[in-house]
């Protein structure tokens, strides 16, 4: 392994350190009296595709780990229809902890937990994202200010969207959240669809 990569191995872990023990998040009480885990995020550490969803929901709370649950599944299956295995890209997560019933995360907390991401996409240096639902799409078009800024998922699903990190140039690629696909097949022939636009990044 590189020196470069030993770098973002710490840089990751003590970020992991640091979530670990901030008892100022409102979800920190809650993370604590259920014996959950925040989720920091797993898998490359120089991918170049990092996956991004809303927030923990139960079953990823009680392992620590992004996406483990029904749309987990969903989603190694997609980046299976691409060639992928989650090995070899990055997903997390905008708020780390899990919010109280999967509730939307508060602006407060947004703000507690965005410099843990903007820290994350600073340390693998990502040259693509993929939103996965409206919420981390609102997030990210207002992370980067973009011009797509309140556009509906339904309009941007799909598109590739030209950002500027502070490392560099960006494509931005929103898609449905894997959870909704579960719900309506079309959504699942939809969400399919549009990941195969992400075979050009491999």
């Amino acid at each position: 392994m590189s020196e470069h990569n030993h770098t973002k191995i710490a840089q990751l872990e003590q970020l992991g350190e640091e979530v670990r023990t901030l008892v100022a998040s409102p979800l920190f009480a809650y993370r604590t009296a259920n014996h959950y885990l925040p989720v920091i995020g797993e898998g490359k550490v120089d991918a170049k595709l990092m996956f991004i969803g809303e927030a923990p929901g139960e079953q990823e709370a009680k392992r620590g780990r992004p996406f483990v649950g029904a749309s987990g599944h969903f989603l190694d299956e997609l980046l299976k229809s691409i060639g992928l295995e989650r090995a070899g890209v990055y997903i997390t997560n905008v708020v780390k902890d899990r919010p109280p019933e999967n509730r939307d995360p508060t602006s407060a907390e947004i703000r507690l937990y965005t410099p843990f991401l903007v820290r994350q996409l600073d340390i693998i240096q990502p040259s693509v994202i993929v939103t996965l639902g409206r919420f981390a799409m609102d997030f990210v078009l207002n992370l980067f200010e973009m011009p797509e800024q309140g556009q509906k998922i339904g309009a941007l699903h799909g598109k590739l969207l030209q950002a500027t990190a502070a490392y560099g140039p960006l494509t931005i690629v929103p898609l449905y959240h894997p959870a909704v696909a579960l719900y309506t097949g079309e959504r699942k022939a939809t969400l399919l669809e549009d990941f195969q636009i992400l075979k050009q990044f491999i």
